[in-house]
């Protein structure tokens, strides 16, 4: 009878671990939308690494659609004219993919460009240029709004006034195929250090809601 009692105790705990686990859970892989692809790729690989070293494991800027029966293979000027409804990302894979370091990448995102201006960022403006959060687990999700909660009551709290504008616009969307773009795109600003580029940290610290 001791036995038996063990023995379900034992796996009580193993269910337990097993649901503490996958409730912790988090997709490594995000497709994050910032305007031009180039500068959202030069701030998550070079910028955001300095803060939390080797958190990448891979990145790649490509094109990804909110429909998921939107035109398939978009070449970079079909996404351009506006008519696939692509948009411009970076797919990002994470290292170690924790609630944690996912929470302070979008924060991150957050403050290298403005998410308050529709469909554009500085002279570039289009539905491909937009401000896009496409995740792939609901624990994504979950955080992705958490964050965009935040900022907007920062916003409204006038504690954060580096935006153009006092309404977050971006969009949280599941997922859809992501289309990788050419060759001559991908670290684009690594290899022309002085190609073209709108992002800069907007703000440095994020803040408490106070």
């Amino acid at each position: 009878m001791k036995a038996i009692r063990h023995l379900l105790i034992i796996l009580l705990l193993e269910i337990f671990h097993l649901s503490m686990s996958s409730s912790s859970s988090l997709s490594g892989t995000v497709a994050l939308g910032a305007g031009c692809y180039w500068g959202t790729e030069k701030y998550v690989k070079v910028n955001f690494q300095k803060v939390f070293p080797n958190s990448i494991k891979s990145a790649k800027v490509g094109f990804m659609s909110p429909d998921p029966n939107a035109m398939k293979d978009p070449s970079y000027r079909q996404v351009c004219s506006g008519i696939t409804g692509h948009v411009e990302v970076l797919n990002v894979e994470l290292n170690d993919p924790t609630p944690e370091i996912f929470e302070e990448l979008l924060k991150f995102f957050f403050q290298f460009h403005d998410p308050t201006t529709l469909n554009s960022q500085g002279n570039d403006k289009g539905t491909q240029y937009a401000s896009y959060i496409f995740t792939t687990d609901d624990k994504q999700k979950e955080i992705a709004e958490k964050v965009i909660k935040n900022l907007q009551a920062l916003l409204d709290n006038k504690q954060i006034k580096a935006f153009a504008k006092d309404s977050v616009t971006t969009k949280v969307a599941d997922a859809t195929e992501f289309y990788v773009a050419h060759a001559e795109h991908q670290e684009y600003l690594a290899k022309n250090p002085n190609g073209y580029c709108n992002h800069y940290v907007r703000f440095h610290n994020w803040p408490e809601i106070s």
